[in-house]
């Protein structure tokens, strides 16, 4: 089982996720999303994983990064806030657990049992 994990140590979901999968005896890669640049194409992949229909679904929507950068324009086009996500990797919800063409956003930790 080739498992992924979105992770930001300074998060504590982020860390009781990893957590819980090293409990299951689950070996993920983990991916500190904060330092790598995601693209348009890769953001869209993620979104089917995770069987969202809109970016927002993925983003922190309550951070004050998401305010500054005015994305909670409703003229917004979708592609707008993939590439905001792709420069400002930040934006991106935590921590998201990716399992072949399954992904699931941690939240709780627990979440991402149902993809494993």
């Amino acid at each position: 089982m080739s498992v992924i994990i979105y992770h930001n140590p300074r998060c504590s979901k982020s860390r009781e996720t990893l957590k819980l999968l090293q409990d299951q005896n689950i070996n993920a890669e983990i991916v500190l999303y904060l330092e790598k640049r995601f693209s348009v194409s890769e953001l869209q992949s993620l979104m089917k994983k995770l069987n969202i229909h809109s970016p927002k679904e993925m983003m922190r929507i309550k951070d004050a990064l998401y305010q500054e950068l005015q994305l909670n324009n409703e003229h917004i086009s979708e592609q707008e806030l993939l590439e905001a996500i792709g420069n400002h990797p930040a934006l991106l919800e935590r921590p998201i657990v990716i399992n072949g063409d399954k992904a699931k956003i941690g939240r709780p930790p627990e979440a991402v049992l149902s993809i494993l």
